[in-house]
This record gives structure tokens, sequence and C-alpha cells, in this order.
């Protein structure tokens, strides 16, 4: 029995399962996919399916560091408690390890990535349906670095936050001193010369707007206004620029400054945010019971 691409589609759109699971299912059962469909379930996977529709904004993010490579991801559940569970740390800590000893480069890549058999992507589907709540890989991302150049890392709560920066020399204090302090401020930018155009206009209008209602301001020439703006400018930019920030650890002086005072640069960061970008899901816990019970 030749098992088609429409075939594969048609059981991925009626359980929601990955589609190496849908063909391999459809192998075992000649094609009928009814029967592929109970065979899913006998698996655990059609059930884990059911749960593909609901929001996984909880979990942890990671950072593994393996010589001149690291890799930052973020594994997702529907709840804070599941983030706790020992067999969700013990899958975050599996799979960031089958990561980081591959070459991949996106979540795409790592799900592909096989272990025992089994895909990363079946291996969270047999999660979802053990622990009972929707597990999702949802951000990978691989940094490579120099040798001569060092390598930063900070987790915040266990890993509702992780960092990782990267040093133009190596300084293990340094690099995880500037970690901690992008894990709190969260700068948008690194430098000045990385702020786009459209950020610049974007505060520019809102200092304008600000000048335009402050009457002391009245009457005084263009060229004083244009000073004022561009000091009010700077000031603000200030607070998304990495070099530009109060140093965390030593409000007197910047970034920029300690990177100095260390002879040190940074080259870049990545900061994972746990559900950072994700419309979370309010539940109304008294509405659902009371759905329930009519």
């Amino acid at each position: 029995m030749v098992v088609t691409a429409a075939m594969v589609k048609e059981l991925r759109d009626r359980t929601g399962a990955g589609m190496l699971d849908c063909k391999k299912a459809l192998e075992e059962t000649q094609g009928d996919v009814e029967k592929a469909i109970d065979y899913l379930r006998e698996k655990g996977i059609a059930k884990a399916a059911k749960k593909a529709d609901r929001i996984a904004a909880e979990g942890l993010t990671n950072v593994l560091i393996n010589g001149n490579e690291a890799i930052l991801f973020e594994l997702n559940s529907e709840t804070d408690f599941v983030a706790k569970n020992e067999k969700f740390l013990a899958l975050l800590e599996e799979i960031g390890q089958i990561i980081l000893n591959s070459n991949a480069k996106s979540t795409e890549e790592a799900l592909a990535l096989i272990k025992d058999g089994a895909t990363v992507e079946q291996m969270l589907l047999t999660a979802t349906a053990t622990i009972g709540e929707k597990i999702s890989l949802r951000r990978v991302v691989r940094v490579t670095k120099e040798s001569n150049q060092g390598f930063g890392s900070y987790k915040h709560m266990g890993g509702k936050i992780s960092v990782l920066t990267i040093t133009a020399k190596e300084d293990a204090a340094v690099a995880k001193d500037v970690a901690m302090h992008v894990c709190v401020f969260n700068p948008r930018f690194l430098s000045r010369a990385d702020v786009d155009q459209q950020t610049v206009e974007h505060e520019t209008h809102i200092i304008k707007e600000l000048m335009a209602q402050d009457a002391s301001l009245a009457g005084k020439p263009e060229k004083v206004l244009e000073g004022i703006l561009q000091g009010k400018l700077s000031k603000t930019l200030q607070e998304f620029v990495l070099l530009d920030q109060a140093f965390v650890k030593d409000p007197s002086i910047k970034v920029s400054q300690y990177l100095k005072n260390n002879s040190n640069d940074i080259i870049s960061y990545v900061r994972l945010e746990v559900g950072e970008g994700i419309e979370k899901q309010e539940t109304d816990f008294a509405a659902e019971v009371m759905a329930q019970v009519k």
C-alpha cells in the first residue's frame, strides 16, 4: 500500500499529529485512515494532538554552552506548575543536550532531530500525553563565537529568563555581569548605531508632543527647541541602548564604562524570556465550573 501525501494530510488534519507519526500510522494500518486514528490514539499521540489548540505560554528557557558554540531555547507548558514538574525539567535538559550536540539552528531543524528512533517533535507529543498539558518547543537560537572571544550566561528564576553574551575577550566574570544586566534591563539595542530610524522617529514624535504642551517652552527660538529636543531624545535612547544604560551593579557608571574599566567590549547578546510575545489565555475558573454543571 502506497501512502500518499494527501492521505498523510487528511490524517494530520483529523488528529493534529506530526507528519512522520501520520505516515508511520498509515503504513502500519495499510492506509486505513480510521485504523490509523486508533493507532495514534493507542500510542498517546492523538490524545496529545487534541491539546494542540491550547496556549502554552508558561515553561522555561535554557542556555547551554559547549566550547565555541551555545544554544538558547524555550520549552513551553500551559501552566507554571507543570514547568516545575520533574518530568518537564528532565525533558528540558534532554532536549537541550540533543540540540547542543547537533547542528540545528532553528526550531524546525531542532524538532526534526532524532534520538533513539524518535524525533524531538515525537518526544514532545509523548510528553504532552504523559504530563497532560501541551508541551512545545517555541524558539531555538544557536550562537557561535571566535576562540579568543568569551561567553557569559545568566538564568533568572531557574530559566524564566536566559541570557547569553559574547565579549571581545574571554573573561567569565565580566561576561556574566553583562548577561545579568541584560536580564534585568532588557535593552533593545546594543549601541546607538543599532537604533533603527523608526524608533528614532517614534520617540521624536512623542517628545515633540510633550514639548508642545509645556508652557515654559512657548516662544523659544527654533534653535533652542531643537537643542532641547535632541537632549531629551538622547536621554530617552539611553534607556534602550545597552552600552548607555547605568550598570546594574554600579549605577554611577554606564555599561560601556564598566567594560572599558575591564579592558573588554560586548560583541552581541541574546535574551529569551518565557512567553514573551504570546497572548496568554485568561481563564475564569468559576465560569468554567458553572459551565460544566449547566
